[in-house]
């Protein structure tokens, strides 16, 4: 018997780490948003850069010279996914400078609903009874959040549910074709976000510590993140997958109030609250029902 071989318990321990990990990653955004001073369309060109030659090299170290071969098997879904996810991401960034991190990170915490909801219209999927509640209760507590709280910005709030969106349209894609070449598609998404910011860069010529930190953004934000969840997700059931990944709604503010002491306002609690609770609720009768 081979005694390195691992058991299932240690595969789910495992899976739970990388996966927290990819949250962690992914809940750093707002921290560089506001730690690098450059221009809006500067970011968001070396960041897609970044990103992108970033994801590309974790394909290739996982499959090697398959990784070229992943981008002639995108056809038209997989440029679809990759300009959804550009389109997503330009709008991530830019709402990050227009409006409070805690009102992103908790907008963005809806896209369980808002993709079982795609699902339902695009699909056909089934939409049930809970999902239905979770939804609604979900939409009081941004509706606080945005319509009372004041420490936001409307148009930053929009872009942030324009990601959301997004988010919600990729994960229908994958579920329709799941033999989408996942990786090679978000590459090719940083690298078209980057693109599409280009014309609006006041100047490429940024400071060597912006520099650093760019690069910082696009390999960690963007690379080791995805690289983890793509590695987690497999030991793991979806559901639980998806509550994971949920911590990066409450982590991003918290990273932003360490540096910056950006408090969110009585009402960003209150809403992000019933927001936070109604996802994480629909997740757990989810699981329940699975």
């Amino acid at each position: 018997m081979d005694k390195t071989a691992r058991t299932p318990a240690a595969d789910y321990r495992l899976g739970l780490i990388l996966v927290t990990a990819a949250a962690l990653a992914w809940s750093t955004a707002g921290l560089f948003t506001r730690l690098i001073e450059a221009d809006t369309g500067s970011m968001l060109f070396w960041r897609g850069l970044f990103g992108g030659l970033g994801i590309f090299a974790v394909s290739f170290g996982l499959q090697g010279r398959q990784a070229f071969g992943e981008f002639a098997r995108l056809g038209v879904a997989g440029w679809g996914f990759a300009i959804i996810s550009g389109a997503g991401m330009l709008c991530f960034i830019t709402a990050l400078r227009l409006t409070t991190v805690a009102h992103v990170a908790i907008i963005y915490a809806t896209v369980p609903l808002v993709a079982a909801a795609l699902g339902w219209l695009v699909l056909r999927e089934r939409l049930s009874r809970g999902a239905l509640m979770a939804s609604l209760v979900a939409l009081v507590g941004v509706a606080i959040m945005v319509g009372l709280g004041r420490d936001g910005a409307l148009l930053g709030d929009v872009l942030a549910f324009g990601m959301t969106l997004a988010l919600a349209a990729m994960m229908v894609i994958s579920r329709r074709i799941p033999t989408l070449p996942i990786m090679a598609a978000s590459a090719l998404s940083a690298g078209l976000s980057g693109l599409a910011a280009l014309p609006f860069a006041e100047t490429l010529a940024v400071s060597s510590s912006d520099m650093g930190l760019l690069i910082a953004f696009g390999l960690v934000n963007s690379a080791l993140g995805l690289a983890l969840f793509s590695l987690g997700a497999r030991y793991l059931p979806a559901v639980e997958t998806a509550l994971i990944t949920a911590l990066d709604a409450p982590l991003a503010p918290v990273w932003v109030w360490i540096v910056f002491a950006e408090t969110p306002g009585r009402h960003t609690f209150l809403g992000g609250g019933i927001v936070l609770v109604a996802v994480a609720v629909h997740l757990w009768r989810q699981n329940r029902s699975g």
